[in-house]
């Protein structure tokens, strides 16, 4: 398994040289202790701990996995004492409120952890990362006295957190939910159904779990416009910020996966347990967005985090292992053959590694900025501010998770494949690494989901290309600024070409949907990889931009040869891997009767 070692020069280059985060936390009420110094020894510290703590428990969580025996999770040998560490550290709390007991951070400062952690052990950082999901749910729609229950000891990392939507009969759909709330005298509800692949729903790691979770009252409409929204505790509260008695949900079983074995995905049961209301009724779905937009971002963390940490393995053993001699000559002619790394095809899948991790890492980043702005309008009861900040970021969401989980699934068999036949073996976990991130593709909404939710609601349906005409303006001034450099103009001509054809791909979609209502889930996928593609290119332009500044000018803190891989990396994105979005954009406009014309009975013929 790879020794993660935390990437602190390149998120420090993107923070502080190309998204200059220094100055955006100035502009934040939240960012008034998130000064360059605090940051600096915060990233270090988390740093240090996943390096040290959480990433060599990996391939142990891997082999060992969770055991289940008579309703109890026990999570894998080192995983409640990592998880104790974690709580002692503060590090939940890290961008939770002052007033519920936390650091008061910005929201981007979690990501930049939760990145690290997922990063060197992706089972282990879903713990915590789901009671981040359940906190912000119960922050922005929960009521005082709500919050004062729960966000204490979930903020302490005490409590752990989840959220209960999918049931057996349907996923993404969840019109067809069947689990009830029955109202009680003292205001309660009685909750009762099953739900399935619930990631933390049982585990030894906290004290009390805390179930956020989607259920149908009595008399509610059908369909997704009946559906409110509960807080479902594992133990209830007892009124004075500890325990009280067991409730009636429990784990039925845990899932067999193929991968993120240390990670607890249960079936849960709720048979009359208590349940509290959480917003308003009926409008359960809604309030749940705000934990799914949370997840999907996380979720998007892994597709980086795969490609990193598939990297750090694939590079070490690439400069390590000698097979046959470079095909321009002997390289290293004191060896018995050369390094895999002199080899040019080896060189493609690095560097197809190296392009995705840090320019899906940008993209975060980018998006980061805009979570920061959304939560505090939120914070501050400014409903217009967060409204715009959650319609950029809604937007991203989308192209964040479909397309960078799809890159890191991609980068992670690339690592593999470098190590050949020793990446099929076990002991070097780059195959955990495949099936590990193989679910990030698929849950919080699979990459088609996503892709519809990117193209028939954000782009068509709510903003009617708005959203890409704003996002495509944004990038476009920036590359006209470039146009002036030579390094830069061949970055510069080709964004401006793509934000072009974005519009025009946008508007012949349109226009197509009017006549034809399946070409717009037959284009979805392809729209949202071309889309990727471009965004990705954007970050990479960005890159190089402040690296080809740095080195005219002699500033920046980083060093000559970090700039100049920098660009060269850039160099390689661009004509090797954006040439892909064309395919696309070829793809989404083929009449949709490709997909259609076959008869289902047709689909195959076995005799």
């Amino acid at each position: 398994m790879p020794a993660y070692k935390a990437p602190l020069r390149d998120m420090k280059f993107l923070l502080n040289e190309v998204f200059d985060y220094p100055k955006h936390y100035a502009s934040l009420a939240s960012g008034e202790n998130a000064t360059p110094d605090i940051v600096d020894a915060i990233l270090t510290e988390c740093g240090k701990f996943c390096e040290e703590v959480v990433g060599p428990l990996n391939q142990i969580g891997d082999e060992e996995g969770c055991k289940f025996e008579d309703g109890e999770v026990t999570t894998p040998k080192g995983f409640k004492e990592a998880y104790n560490q974690f709580v002692m550290g503060g590090w939940q709390g890290l961008s939770a409120p002052e007033e519920f007991g936390g650091q008061g951070l910005p929201a981007s400062m979690g990501l930049l952890k939760q990145e690290m952690m997922g990063t060197a052990n992706w089972s282990f950082s879903m713990y915590p990362g789901l009671s981040l999901g359940a906190m912000n749910t119960i922050y922005l729609h929960g009521n005082d006295e709500q919050k004062q229950t729960y966000l204490v000891p979930l903020t302490e990392g005490r409590w752990g957190g989840t959220m209960c939507l999918t049931e057996p009969q349907c996923g993404t759909d969840l019109g067809q939910v069947k689990t009830k709330a029955e109202p009680q005298a003292d205001g309660s509800y009685k909750i009762t159904g099953t739900k399935i692949f619930i990631s933390s729903g049982e585990h030894d790691l906290t004290e009390n779990i805390v179930h956020i979770v989607l259920a149908r009252l009595p008399d509610a409409p059908k369909g997704t416009r009946g559906i409110s929204l509960f807080i479902v505790p594992k133990f209830l509260p007892d009124g004075n910020g500890g325990m009280g008695e067991r409730n009636g949900v429990s784990c039925g079983s845990l899932e067999k996966k193929m991968g993120i074995k240390a990670s607890a995905t249960c079936v849960m049961n709720f048979d009359d347990a208590t349940g509290f209301l959480i917003g308003p009724e009926n409008q359960g779905l809604e309030c749940m967005f705000t934990f799914m937009n949370t997840a999907r971002i996380g979720t998007s963390i892994q597709g980086v985090g795969a490609a990193e940490l598939s990297y750090q393995g694939a590079l070490e053993y690439a400069k390590d292992r000698r097979s046959m001699r470079a095909l321009s000559g002997k390289k290293e002619p004191e060896q018995i053959a050369d390094s895999l790394i002199h080899h040019a095809d080896v060189r493609r899948m690095l560097l197809t590694q190296k392009a995705i991790a840090e320019g899906g890492r940008a993209m975060m980043y980018y998006a980061a900025r805009l979570a920061d702005h959304m939560v505090e309008g939120h914070e501050q009861g400014d409903t217009a501010k967060a409204e715009a900040y959650d319609d950029k970021l809604g937007f991203l969401t989308p192209i964040l998770k479909g397309f960078l989980t799809e890159m890191g699934f991609e980068a992670a068999n690339h690592g593999a494949q470098v190590f050949g036949g020793h990446g099929y073996i076990r002991e070097h976990g780059m195959e955990q690494i495949i099936r590990d991130t193989k679910i990030a593709v698929l849950y919080e909404g699979t990459t088609g989901i996503q892709a519809l939710d990117l193209l028939g609601r954000k782009v068509l349906l709510m903003t009617q290309g708005g959203a890409v005409r704003e996002f495509t303006l944004k990038v476009a001034n920036f590359a006209r600024k470039q146009l002036t450099n030579k390094r830069m103009r061949p970055f510069a001509l080709e964004l401006l070409k793509l934000t072009a054809q974005w519009n025009v791909l946008t508007l012949r979609l349109m226009l197509t949907a009017r006549k034809d209502r399946d070409a717009i889930s037959a284009a979805a996928y392809d729209f949202l990889m071309y889309s990727g593609y471009v965004t990705m290119a954007y970050m990479w332009a960005r890159q190089a931009a402040v690296a080809t500044s740095n080195l005219a000018s002699g500033e920046g803190g980083e060093s000559t040869e970090f700039y100049n891989a920098k660009l060269a990396t850039a160099e390689f994105y661009y004509e090797r891997l954006l040439p892909r979005a064309q395919s696309h954009a070829t793809s989404m406009l083929s009449p949709t009767s490709n997909l259609m014309q076959l008869d289902v009975e047709h689909m195959a013929f076995h005799g």
